[in-house]
């Protein structure tokens, strides 16, 4: 996919809750672990969940911030595509789950911070800063979600 505007950001980053949540799920159902099974299924309804808010990100928000250029980052810090499937969650316990996720999630945090303090448009700065603020909020769910998940 080529990523040049905020609206393809918007879009990958769709795309990445999506297929994340397609991979925790069919991963849940192959780990020998009780406790990450239903960790890998709290999570796959989590990430799927997020492929709508991100998607009604993109349907609602700003024209003109959605089409703003961004293809600096890009070209900078290249966004792979979809490599978290390659991670063998279905061999990895609860702790490992979730260090795979955050740091997953840390990059695309990391693209919204970085591209809102780059902004030059107030609506596109609004944008990024409100995906930027949803991702670290939802994130800090996931990780207090497993934190309980190992206290039982």
């Amino acid at each position: 996919m080529q990523v040049e505007t905020l609206k393809d950001v918007l879009h990958w980053t769709t795309e990445f809750h999506q297929h994340l949540s397609k991979c925790l799920a069919h991963c849940a159902t192959q780990n020998d672990s009780e406790r990450a099974k239903m960790l890998l299924d709290y999570l796959a309804d989590h990430e799927k969940k997020l492929t709508h808010v991100v998607s009604r990100f993109e349907e609602t928000g700003d024209s003109n911030a959605l089409n703003t250029w961004c293809y600096e980052y890009v070209n900078k810090h290249p966004i792979v595509q979809h490599e978290y499937c390659n991670a063998p969650f279905s061999d990895l316990d609860a702790a490992q789950i979730m260090s795979v996720i955050v740091n997953q999630h840390h990059q695309v945090i990391e693209l919204y911070r970085y591209l809102a303090e780059r902004a030059g448009i107030p609506s596109a700065k609004e944008l990024l800063e409100d995906l930027w603020s949803m991702e670290e909020h939802e994130m800090m769910r996931a990780v207090q979600a497993a934190n309980r998940f190992e206290d039982m």
